[in-house]
């Protein structure tokens, strides 16, 4: 047997192998790169938090978990965090491939089949039943435990604060690289590490375009700026906080300002419908009554649940009817788009869902910052 795991892990791999039962796999490989928000699924089942390369974390439905990382770099991140047994390989799937054989497993669940397992592990694990298990493992960890929504509410304090020093930086004229660099140094300070993925949208002095931008230093910043703030503090939960800001003189236009208007109506749709009990889908419909309402179309999902990683199932939108649960935390952006598809409005806020309904966990008022 392995060493003794921390209350929390316990917690962690319970419900997922509960999960892992109620799908009859033998076993669950849980996939995790350096890519920003992709780290977080084997922090979340083994302690680690990967620096570069990448790491798997294998769950077997009986036995001791353990994590395996590519010998072609040894020390991938921090190794004294990690509460399982550790594991090199030149090719971490072909020893995952051998340990199957021995145990006689079949049927394996893969969370990050799709996007993160790399493909020469892959090939080496083509003679078992691989089983897409990303829903099914994001649905076993949606639900916070007090731990996680301490860290939550840390990284919240963070991000907030962070698009405070943003506005108190921006002044027309001013790059978006000059900007975001100011929100950048407070983020990296307060121990977000790498874990930011920070971007602008920006447009004419009075509306907003919607596409997503890196902050570059060619990017002169006008009267009307949308940022848009995604970080992960000291304790690599994600959450999202984010406020339009425009210049004193502004003249928004008049889409912008209609928009705002939706804005402040899905702010109370919000905390009527997330509550325990209610699917996604219906969450959606009413947060999303607003800009339909007016003609404006939802250019990005309107909500999705957050955790270590970054984007977690379920999401908040059209058919997804899994029921929301106390201690689900969602990330909340409605992408407001014009019927020209060139005016948009975007903030950002991270939710609680409690029995009364939904808890907005940043202080910040929903406002455009002038």
């Amino acid at each position: 047997m392995g060493t003794a795991l921390s209350p929390e892990l316990e917690r962690r791999h319970a419900n997922v192998r509960a999960a892992m039962a109620e799908h009859d796999l033998d076993a669950l490989i849980v996939s995790g790169n350096e890519y920003s928000g992709f780290e977080g699924a084997v922090t979340f089942m083994s302690g680690f938090q990967i620096v570069h390369r990448y790491a798997y974390v294998v769950v077997p439905a009986d036995g001791d978990a353990y994590v395996v990382f590519p010998s072609e770099a040894r020390y991938v991140g921090e190794h004294g965090t990690a509460e399982l047994e550790q594991l090199f390989q030149d090719r971490p799937g072909g020893l995952i491939a051998a340990r199957a054989g021995d145990a006689g497993w079949r049927r394996v669940g893969v969370f990050g089949l799709d996007y993160v397992m790399a493909v020469r592990d892959y090939r080496t694990l083509e003679g078992l039943d691989l089983v897409p298990f990303d829903v099914e493992f994001d649905l076993a960890r949606a639900v916070k435990s007090e731990a996680e929504l301490e860290s939550v509410r840390d990284s919240v304090r963070i991000n907030e604060r962070g698009f405070e020093v943003f506005f108190d930086a921006y002044a027309p004229g001013k790059t978006a690289a000059e900007v975001m660099a100011a929100a950048e140094e407070w983020f990296v300070a307060e121990g977000c590490g790498r874990l930011t993925m920070n971007m602008v949208l920006t447009g004419t002095d009075t509306f907003a375009r919607p596409e997503f931008k890196i902050a570059r230093r060619e990017e002169v910043l006008g009267d009307f700026v949308l940022p848009s703030l995604e970080i992960a503090g000291p304790g690599m939960h994600w959450v999202e906080v984010s406020r339009a800001i425009a210049a004193r003189d502004a003249r928004l236009s008049e889409d912008t300002e209609r928009m705002l208007d939706a804005y402040h109506e899905y702010m109370g749709a919000a905390r009527e419908a997330m509550r325990p009990g209610v699917s996604c889908h219906d969450v959606h419909r009413a947060v999303s009554r607003g800009f339909t309402e007016r003609g404006y179309h939802l250019g990005h999902v309107t909500g999705h649940s957050i955790g270590m990683t970054m984007i977690e199932h379920p999401k908040i939108g059209e058919g997804v009817e899994t029921q929301l649960a106390a201690g689900m935390v969602f990330s909340m952006h409605p992408h407001a788009i014009g019927t020209d598809g060139r005016t948009c409005l975007y903030m950002q806020d991270t939710w609680l869902v409690t029995e009364s309904g939904g808890e907005p966990l940043s202080r910040l008022p929903l406002e455009i910052y002038e």
